[in-house]
């Protein structure tokens, strides 16, 4: 499987009971037949929603708020624009074709790297990826994020704010402080 728009994570050895949770949870917002997968990774797998992957986000957050009962498998879920195999340069240029439709002349920006099965240092890839974006970095609040999630021979790309990262854990923690 190489096209996914949605990778999750949840502990070792709770995958297949992640994979229902997510199914469930995707079936409930209008999705019939969202495919899942398992990658070689032990803890993470993707999936291909018919939903918008940011839109997605935003209304399993809103679940967890509303009933932080629903996930009980699931820890994240990062939403993914762009699917391609992991090949630096393929990367760079679809970074490089979408950055400025995204990312406005005066936002800031980072790089954020997720390796796993891939020997290139982080720093190597993102001085690769980075070449020719002009606008400037902020690594502590940036405006947006590019977010290159690998996965061994594929890669995940994906422009994204803070926000437009699911973290279980987080919410709950929200809830608890709210």
């Amino acid at each position: 499987m190489r096209n996914f728009n949605l990778l999750i994570s949840t502990s070792r050895h709770n995958e297949i009971n992640a994979k229902a949770e997510l199914w469930f949870l995707l079936f409930m917002m209008g999705d019939e037949f969202p495919l899942i997968f398992r990658v070689e990774f032990p803890g993470l797998f993707i999936a291909l929603t018919n939903l918008n992957p940011k839109k997605c986000i935003e209304k399993l957050r809103k679940m967890a708020l509303k009933n932080p009962n629903f996930f009980q498998y699931i820890l994240k879920i990062t939403p993914i624009e762009y699917a391609c195999e992991t090949d630096l340069n393929i990367i760079k240029k679809i970074v490089t074709e979408n950055f400025h439709k995204v990312v406005k002349k005066n936002e800031t920006f980072k790089i954020q790297i997720n390796k796993r099965n891939f020997k290139t240092s982080k720093l190597e890839i993102i001085e690769h990826v980075a070449e020719g974006l002009n606008n400037k970095v902020n690594l502590r609040k940036p405006d947006k994020i590019v977010n290159i999630e690998i996965l061994g021979n594929f890669t995940g790309i994906s422009f994204i704010t803070k926000d437009d990262i699911l973290s279980v854990v987080k919410e709950q923690v929200r809830i608890i402080q709210a």
